[in-house]
């Protein structure tokens, strides 16, 4: 397992890329002013609210309040986990990326990439040239598959025989070790052969665009039917879905992912024009699936057989789903009449009645409680209190929230439970979530956006009394650990600053301050004055409060005529002061 990068590396790394040039390879930027602007990629929009500053080395769209470094946007719009995306960044600047806690570095898979597009390329050639394509080109335009499609996800085809890619790619030295390594070619009783043959082939390829596996679809009675790549360092099948790459650059943003169960519906649906379908790889929806597609789209569609064993794997599916259900993205599930699948569904109604089925898509909460309440007799109590037993396991894996209130409460309708008045014994009542955010924001909170869009501020926090460093709360502490960190690197930028920060708790949240509405309110020539005024201020607090504590601490029976007189003229002053 690859250790942790080192943040030093990382600071380095920000401090060669240019997000200026990074950005504008992927989008067309032109210069306004001191920064440069473009139309959103993130959301649509007609005139440019998105902008990227080389002083800051960040970006930021008013529109939609899309922000953040050159690894930000990356993980954003690459849609690249944090590691690719430093990777990425390193590659471009020719630097190998060093971990710490990893006792050796970890192994370089490039030669296997490159091994695995070679073979990709090979069977995509054999499909147009090979004496028995044919038989494999008639099977995909009996699938209704046009030749435009199948070069769009790089169909290909592995002719017969037991050693067609051992013949072309293996003949270097050590070229058949790396071949068995990719799951290309298979061992049994001392003889390698080609894992694939007479197969149509599927290339699967990672958030990169990179072939990590294939999937292979027997022309014949051959069992099976359906042969993936075997597991290996490159390919994790209960890890990656295949069309995900190809949805993402058929749509910038995608608003829905619809998850199927064949290589082929993922190509079928593609070519009416529903191109954001992606399958499993033989193997039930897992977890990490999951991971990978909550963030890609906002909204989930399972698609499975109406059969038992269709509406079993959607159980499974929404099992793996409820420790991610929050009730922020939207999970449905659409069961199809017996006998179909989307393939031959869509080849049947077409787009529109296709995508009219999915708008019906039943969503998590029905389902689940659909399943439970199968299993039950909901006439009786007995039955009931048993909706309950079997429900109750599972609703303790969804996040607490309101989402889970709901389901709760749902819970609660069908079984005749009637709501409690008040909280539930030895159960804290969950705290309202607050009207409307604050207009003005804390001293501290404050502080920390300033020093985050302007580190060159902190010299004007060295010169005041700090005071406020014996302030309770994770406020105090970040904004401290922040002045640290810029005394310690007086020339870092904003990116580098916030990227530090990338796996804290509170990382969103200071993402957020660092591009808050309240700083654009704040002339240039007055930053200085309210850094000052907000630290002024939390001294100032922790000094009353250190002062008025040991009164606090005293019956007030106790206190003397001078107590007395020395709390009422704090109070006055702080009523003059709300006037």
């Amino acid at each position: 397992m690859a250790g942790r990068i080192p943040p030093q590396f990382i600071d380095d790394l920000l401090a060669r890329t240019d997000i200026v040039e990074l950005i504008a390879g992927r989008i067309q930027l032109r210069k306004g002013g001191k920064d440069y602007q473009a139309r959103c990629p993130f959301h649509d929009e007609k005139s440019p609210s998105f902008t990227v500053s080389h002083e800051k080395q960040f970006y930021h769209c008013f529109g939609c309040g899309a922000h953040g470094t050159a690894i930000g946007f990356l993980m954003e719009y690459d849609r690249l986990g944090f590691r690719e995306a430093i990777e990425e960044l390193a590659r471009r600047a020719g630097l190998e990326v060093p971990t710490e806690g990893a006792a050796t570095p970890g192994p370089d898979h490039a030669p296997l990439y490159a091994l695995l597009e070679q073979a990709a390329a090979l069977f995509r050639r054999q499909l147009r040239e090979h004496p028995q394509a044919p038989q494999a080109i008639d099977y995909l335009k009996g699938r209704g598959l046009s030749g435009e499609i199948a070069a769009r996800y790089g169909v290909g085809f592995a002719p017969p025989g037991w050693d067609f890619l051992m013949t072309r790619l293996g003949a270097e030295p050590g070229a058949r070790e790396r071949l068995a390594q990719a799951g290309l070619i298979t061992e049994q009783d001392g003889r390698r052969y080609d894992r694939f043959r007479s197969r149509i082939m599927f290339p699967i390829r990672d958030r990169r665009g990179r072939v990590i596996g294939f999937g292979g679809r027997v022309l014949g009675d051959e069992k099976p039917k359906y042969l993936n790549s075997p597991e290996t360092p490159v390919f994790h099948k209960g890890r990656e879905l295949y069309g995900l790459y190809e949805a993402q650059q058929a749509r910038r943003k995608l608003e829905r992912l619809l998850v199927v169960e064949g290589y082929l519906d993922v190509i079928a649906l593609a070519q009416f024009g529903l191109d954001y379908a992606v399958a499993t790889l033989g193997t039930a929806t897992t977890a990490e699936h999951l991971q990978v597609l909550l963030r890609s789209a906002p909204e989930l569609v399972f698609c499975f057989d109406g059969d038992s064993a269709g509406r079993s794997a959607a159980w499974k599916a929404l099992e793996a789903a409820l420790p991610l259900a929050t009730g922020s993205q939207s999970l449905r599930f659409l069961f199809l009449p017996d006998g179909e699948d989307p393939d031959t569904l869509v080849r049947a109604e077409g787009q529109a009645a296709f995508e009219a089925r999915l708008a019906r898509a039943a969503p998590l909460s029905e389902v689940f409680f659909d399943h439970l309440s199968a299993q039950v007799d909901m006439v009786s109590r007995d039955g009931r209190a048993r909706l309950v037993t079997l429900a109750k396991p599972l609703l303790s894996k969804v996040p607490a929230g309101i989402y889970r209130d709901m389901l709760e409460g749902r819970l609660a309708a069908l079984a005749g439970i009637e709501p409690r008045r008040g909280p539930a014994p030895g159960r804290a009542r969950r705290a309202a979530p607050p009207v409307q955010r604050p207009t003005r924001p804390t001293r501290v909170a404050l502080a920390i956006a300033l020093l985050l869009d302007h580190p060159e501020l902190a010299g004007e926090a060295a010169a005041q009394e700090d005071d406020w460093r014996r302030g309770e709360g994770p406020g105090v502490a970040i904004l401290a650990q922040l002045l640290d960190a810029i005394a310690a690197y007086p020339t870092i930028n904003k990116a580098t600053l916030i990227e530090r920060w990338r796996g804290h708790p509170h990382f969103d949240y200071l993402q957020r301050l660092s591009v808050a509405p309240f700083l654009e309110d704040i002339p240039v020539d007055g930053l200085a004055a309210e850094l000052i005024g907000a630290l002024q201020g939390l001294g100032k607090d922790v000094r009353d409060g250190e002062r008025l504590r040991p009164l606090n601490r005293r019956s007030t029976a106790d206190w003397s005529e001078e107590m007395r007189e020395q709390m009422d003229r704090e109070a006055e002053q702080a009523r003059t002061r709300r006037r």
